[in-house]
């Protein structure tokens, strides 16, 4: 049997509704420990997080420098940090992000790649695939807008490093070479109330960007607008059983208008033959599947 830590980061998840908890109890089967690195910031997250109770978790600090504004590059820096403090000893290291939840039925398949995979020297990494909700927790994205897969699991070697905005990860700058598992990762970081989204999206964007930019490009509005989508679909699964609380707490409704493609001819073209083929032309992949 392998074993795995889990690390994530996070900084004010209460003020920006992120399902933190969630996503670390999501997790907690199929690691022995869970590293979680607490940014400083203006609300009770770390009382959150110690309310899950759990003898795994291991809680740290950092203090995060938001002048590395390129790129997001802050992100990377934060989750080289966590990933650092899992321990030699682990066979894999499960990141995941504070918006993410694993559904519980793909954690033998999980179980199982990590086993298969754990003493292949040349297997990096676990490839998830992905489901991101958008709205609310009815409407999923549907365009070449959102990643299809990641890597989320990796071998406990400190030569991997997280790259650029912390979405995927490289070796000694190459891509990691990785097996694809069958397990999707749902990602909720587009499912807030308007009000929450807006501030969310200007906050974090502040990661990026000087605050001449953000005037220039956020408008004083206070709602986000969530029909500017290009394509989004009704969700036709369950979520994880570890967001049926949150679920249940929506106080917001939206009314999103699944047939409306906001798309040039060029992407509903390449929109188009995804459906019918299951291929996506010219893809970004993050990643080297062996």
């Amino acid at each position: 049997m392998s074993s795995c830590c889990g690390f994530t980061i996070v900084r004010n998840a209460v003020k920006y509704d992120y399902p933190v908890i969630e996503s670390i109890k999501s997790t907690l089967d199929l690691c022995d420990k869970f590293i979680v690195l607490i940014g400083e910031g203006e609300d009770n997250t770390e009382e959150q997080i110690k309310s899950i109770n759990s003898p795994k978790i291991e809680i740290h600090h950092s203090q995060w420098d938001d002048s590395l504004r390129e790129g997001g590059k802050v992100l990377a820096v934060e989750t080289n940090k966590a990933f650092d403090l899992v321990p030699h000893g682990y066979d894999w290291a499960f990141y995941i992000q504070a918006d993410e939840v694993l559904h519980e039925a793909y954690i033998p398949n999980i179980q199982q790649a990590m086993n298969q995979w754990a003493d292949k020297p040349k297997v990096e990494g676990l490839l998830f695939k992905y489901t991101h909700f958008y709205g609310s927790y009815d409407y999923v994205g549907d365009s070449r807008t959102w990643y299809r897969h990641e890597i989320r699991i990796i071998k406990n070697n400190k030569q991997i490093r997280s790259y650029k905005d912390a979405q995927g990860f490289r070796k000694n700058g190459k891509k990691l070479k990785v097996k694809p598992v069958d397990a999707y990762m749902y990602h909720y970081g587009w499912v807030k109330h308007p009000k929450d989204m807006k501030r969310k999206k200007k906050e974090v964007a502040r990661l990026w960007h000087d605050e001449e930019w953000i005037k220039k490009h956020y408008d004083d509005s206070e709602e986000f607008d969530y029909s500017q989508i290009d394509s989004i679909d009704l969700f036709q699964g369950t979520h994880p059983q570890v967001m049926q609380e949150r679920i249940n707490r929506i106080n917001w409704k939206l009314n999103l208008d699944t047939s409306r493609k906001n798309f040039s001819l060029k992407k509903r073209l390449l929109y188009w033959f995804e459906k019918k083929t299951g291929i996506r032309p010219f893809e970004y992949k993050n990643y080297t599947i062996i």
